[in-house]
């Protein structure tokens, strides 16, 4: 520390001594010099300074003030002198020590007392361990004992973890039984790149005679450095078995890594040795509810015995850790699984429609399921068609009035093309819809107005500002001032949705009310620190009960005898709609409907239009099959 800092560190704790209790105007030599020289070198690590104002060995007394820093790893000391008093010969001096413990640990706050005597005309602090603290003995040292929560799980609504149990290897020491910490920290530095200084004051301000924690390794990594870990004497490893091998939906519960030295500075936080670090998925995003919480002491040592002699300061964890509990359902999931085991490329996301909760998200491993099934940006096809429903109603058009599937239709100069039409007699409206005749479809742009298709969509929560703790897509449209563009819409071409806002859609239609997704239900909000409260869901919207009438008519009929067919089931009627898309040169495959109160959207890569329902059909019979 310069000068003039040392000289501004004397300043406060000189203002800070001159409080109403010093009411005596001391003679020279003045005890409040002494005191304040002490402390001023206590605390700016200037310890020589410090121990010539004391009647102790110059020597021992900078080395006791050096090894305390050292003892409680601390970041800093703070002194505030309250008030000397003289009797005789003799003085004594209150004062408040603040010391951080550093590594986002508390701080430590206690009243020491300083003996003063006066030693060849000058005042002396009388030396003794109490300097340091009153409940400090000769033969005793300084300690910190941290001790950690362990990871809490994630759930799924049954309460039953989302993750298994996977080994995790630390490399441990007992401080007491080293030869040489200098040069262990200096080799494990080396092999892991954790900073040398940081493990050398792990193992300095821990107990003596207890198992030290200081790295931790996953088990590839692990076994890339076990013969080189073993190698350091005084590594002790231990397999520790933690709750962080995700189960499915493997990409939305998430990974976790152990603490590696990018992350311990990326965090910033108490993070340690035996801690972990969510990476992806909800493991990530709720980080801080579900680690990081510990319970901090310092102790007193007999360095005789290496036990505990007394515990001058305990805190509680500032906050608890907690498990995450999300909407996904445990056997939905595995349904989901299995409809989608062995197939073609796909995704397929349930929710139940009476609550828009989130009840499993599968999916193939060319896909992923937060990127793709929540937030991803899908051409919606004729799926999309459903939005036109009202508008047709408000039209007066009948679903009973015949409109024509030709091969080929041109509607206000865009092209659409339906490979396989109908063969006879042109269908009715009802036929078009069920089996997603995008001909026929597109045509509707001359009786449904692009605002009203917009405002439409608008209520099935296309563009909503909903907020999931993952990314989320929930749909965008292209402006629809011309025939041509509502036509697109109406075709899906020129609308973009998720997996995700599709199944909403669904749910939608099914309860009559459409609702934001909800995955998350405690805790409330990932940033355990936020002051603010989270942003508000979108209000549910009651859809207009004529539509809703009309629309499960239409969707019922989709599965009864339309292209839908392959996704009946057993149990409650099945509803549902399917429609082509192409998104680039890949030909895609929707299937979207209900169930009962579960519905869901599948996408599928395929042109055959039929393939995103047998995928349903497989989830809604699996469902039924384990019941």
């Amino acid at each position: 520390m310069t000068g003039k800092a040392r000289r501004t560190v004397a300043a406060a704790l000189t203002l800070a001594a001159t409080v109403p209790m010093l009411s005596a105007c001391f003679e020279e030599p003045s005890a409040h010099e002494a005191v304040r020289d002490f402390l001023v070198g206590w605390q700016t690590g200037d310890y020589a300074a410090a121990a010539r104002r004391t009647d102790g060995d110059e020597k021992a007394v900078s080395k006791a003030l050096e090894d305390a820093k050292i003892q409680l790893d601390a970041a800093s000391f703070r002194f505030q002198v309250k008030g000397i008093r003289r009797t005789g010969d003799a003085s004594e001096a209150d004062f408040e020590a603040e010391v951080d413990l550093g590594e986002n640990n508390p701080l430590w706050e206690y009243t020491g007392k300083l003996p003063l005597n006066l030693v060849d005309g000058h005042w002396k602090v009388h030396w003794s361990p109490s300097v340091l603290h009153p409940e400090l003995r000769e033969g005793q040292r300084f300690a910190v004992d941290v001790i950690p929560e362990g990871r809490k799980p994630i759930l799924d609504r049954n309460g039953d973890p989302l993750q298994q149990e996977a080994t995790l290897y630390v490399a441990n020491v007992v401080p007491a039984t080293l030869k040489n910490d200098v040069a262990v920290c200096e080799q494990l530095s080396k092999i892991t790149g954790f900073p040398q200084d940081r493990l050398l004051s792990r193992i300095r301000s821990a107990r003596p005679n207890v198992q030290v924690p200081l790295v931790t390794f996953g088990r590839t990594k692990f076994a890339q450095l076990r013969d080189q870990l073993t190698a350091i004497p005084g590594i002790i490893v231990s397999a520790q078995k933690q709750p962080v091998a995700p189960d499915s939906p493997a990409q939305i519960v998430g990974t976790v890594t152990a603490v590696t030295p990018e992350t311990e500075q990326q965090l910033g936080g108490p993070q340690r040795a035996g801690d972990t670090v969510g990476r992806t998925g909800l493991q990530k995003a709720y980080q801080e509810h579900l680690t990081g919480s510990t319970e901090t002491r310092v102790i007193t040592v007999d360095l005789k015995t290496n036990e505990q002699v007394a515990e001058l300061r305990k805190w509680r964890p500032t906050r608890s850790t907690s498990p995450v509990r999300t909407t996904l359902d445990g056997p939905i999931q595995k349904a989901a699984d299995s409809a989608l085991f062995a197939g073609t490329p796909g995704m397929l996301v349930a929710v139940q429609a009476s609550t828009g909760e989130v009840r499993a998200v599968g999916s193939t491993k060319e896909y992923n399921q937060e990127k793709d099934a929540l937030a991803g940006k899908f051409p919606a096809g004729s799926i999309f068609s459903i939005m036109s429903v009202e508008g047709l109603l408000k039209a007066q058009v009948s679903t009973k009035q015949k409109l024509a599937c030709p091969t080929d239709r041109s509607v206000g100069g865009a092209q659409f093309h339906q490979a396989d039409p109908p063969a006879g007699s042109a269908p009715s409206l009802l036929g078009d819809f069920a089996n997603g005749c995008v001909t026929a479809l597109a045509a509707l742009a001359r009786k449904v107005d692009g605002a009203e298709l917009t405002a439409s969509a608008a209520k099935f929560g296309i563009n909503s500002s909903w907020t999931l703790p993952l990314k989320s897509f929930s749909g965008s449209m292209k402006p629809l001032n011309s025939d041509a563009a509502t036509a697109r819409a109406i075709a899906g071409q020129n609308v973009s949705v998720s997996p995700l806002s599709m199944a909403l859609v669904a749910g939608a239609v099914a309860s009559g009310t459409w609702r934001p997704p909800v995955l998350v239900t405690d805790p409330q909000n990932p940033d355990p620190s936020a002051e603010a409260e989270p942003p508000k869901a979108p209000a549910p919207i009651k859809i207009d009960e004529k539509t809703i009438s009309t629309l499960r008519t239409l969707m019922r009929a989709g599965v009864t005898a339309g292209s839908a067919r392959s996704a009946a089931a057993q149990g409650d009627p099945v509803h549902g709609f399917t429609a082509v898309a192409t998104q680039g040169r890949k030909p895609l495959a929707w299937f979207v409907g209900w169930q009962g109160d579960l519905a869901v959207a599948v996408l599928t890569e395929s042109s055959d239009s039929t393939a995103g329902a047998r995928i349903a059909g497989r989830f809604f019979q699996s469902l039924h099959a384990g019941m």
